[in-house]
């Protein structure tokens, strides 16, 4: 993917939150952050992915800029083997930017990072979008939906197979029996459907 999607989003934050110019380096680190070499889907691929997202629904945003921190942040953090990866990338943020940023703002942020984690049903239009973007990947064309599935079993290649298959089987029938999957009308009119068919395709695969 090109480097351009990354450049241009973290030069619209450092000009809109005003970074100082070691914030304004950050991105050097934010990227190598996501090129480590444990990940096959949390990547850059899927930054990227998100940040595209993000540019298409951007005017329907209250605060766009504050989805967009929290979109670089939300998987900075990602080993397979842990449990707390949000948190840990919350914690994160907070440390890189508690001084930099307003308390109401950091915490903000914090808080969306945090909801990555489950994503539950929730009345802030603005978390809705963010949440639908992190899952916009559902939705995806069905060959990129197949390499997004290869990417996850990649990152879990340390689970037994036969059990990484009954887990994974159960997570991808929870996102299918939720009706609807995506909290936003923008996600369900243009996702909807073909997350749904992927999921119901794939479904088919793991328990064959």
């Amino acid at each position: 993917m090109s480097t351009d999607i990354f450049i241009r989003s973290w030069s619209r934050l450092a000009n809109f939150f005003d970074f100082s110019e070691d914030k304004r380096k950050l991105i050097t680190q934010l990227l190598q952050a996501y090129e480590q070499p444990q990940r096959y889907y949390h990547t850059l691929q899927h930054l990227g992915e998100c940040l595209q997202w993000l540019e298409a629904v951007y005017q329907d945003l209250q605060n766009p800029s504050t989805v967009e921190l929290a979109l670089w942040f939300h998987d900075v953090i990602y080993e397979s083997t842990a449990k707390d990866n949000e948190e840990q990338s919350a914690d994160l943020f907070c440390t890189l930017f508690e001084n930099h940023l307003s308390p109401e703002l950091v915490q903000q942020v914090c808080y969306w990072i945090l909801c990555t984690k489950q994503h539950q049903s929730t009345t802030d239009h603005d978390l809705k979008i963010l949440l639908d973007i992190d899952l916009a990947i559902l939705g995806a064309s069905s060959a990129r939906f197949f390499e997004y599935e290869i990417q996850i079993q990649h990152e879990y290649s340390w689970v037994d197979f036969s059990i990484y298959r009954s887990k994974r089987a159960q997570i991808l029938n929870e996102f299918y029996q939720q009706t609807p999957l995506y909290q936003t009308h923008f996600f369900q009119d243009n996702l909807e459907q073909q997350a749904k068919q992927n999921l119901e395709n794939y479904l088919k695969i793991l328990r064959a």
